[in-house]
């Protein structure tokens, strides 16, 4: 009545240890592609010179420091205004390296500008044509102040006309007969079980 069946050798086990090491070999050539493309990356990014350290951040910050000690922002720009008449109107403050008319997502421009020049003297020369006219609308000139990333102004939370509180501002009366800061509770009102 006893079969003794062998148990070690089975043919189910025999495809299970099978697939187990080809699902082994796949794994060991998909970590060998990832790792050829880790490489690949790293040779890339080191030719394109995308690889900065931190020493390089901040010489961009000078940088750009530097850049912003020498433009000025132009505010109350026509819109109709380009970037060549924006130049010609502060060429006799110096020589005008770079203006940039800013515009919206649609094109259109916003109503202010940045002049950038190459020399840091001629920022004060452009600060003495603030309220000077350009297509009948008065400039204002400022000098460029440097952006510094993650410091917005906190304006705090304002209140949302269409949001309602759930509990609506009740004053608070003089005597108060369930003590100060206190609501009664109210009970629910019971179900009717007979038994």
């Amino acid at each position: 009545m006893e079969d003794d069946v062998d148990m070690s050798s089975r043919p189910e086990e025999d495809e299970n240890t099978e697939e187990l090491e080809d699902m082994k070999k796949r794994l060991k050539e998909i970590e060998e592609e990832a790792g050829a493309l880790r490489e690949m990356q790293a040779k890339v990014e080191k030719e394109m010179g995308a690889v900065q350290d931190s020493s390089g951040t901040s010489a961009s910050l000078a940088e750009k420091e530097e850049v912003d000690a020498r433009s000025i922002y132009v505010g109350n720009v026509d819109y109709a205004c380009t970037p060549e008449e924006v130049q010609q109107h502060f060429q006799s403050c110096g020589t005008v390296n770079r203006v940039t008319i800013l515009t919206d997502k649609f094109g259109q421009p916003k109503g202010f500008a940045y002049v950038e020049f190459v020399e840091v003297d001629a920022v004060q020369n452009a600060l003495l044509l603030n309220e000077s006219e350009l297509h009948g609308r008065q400039l204002k000139v400022s000098a460029k102040r440097t952006n510094i990333p993650g410091m917005k102004q906190f304006r705090g939370r304002r209140p949302n006309p269409f949001f309602r509180s759930r509990r609506p501002f009740m004053p608070v009366p003089f005597y108060q007969p369930y003590g100060y800061g206190r609501v009664p509770r109210f009970r629910r009102p019971t179900r009717y079980r007979p038994y």
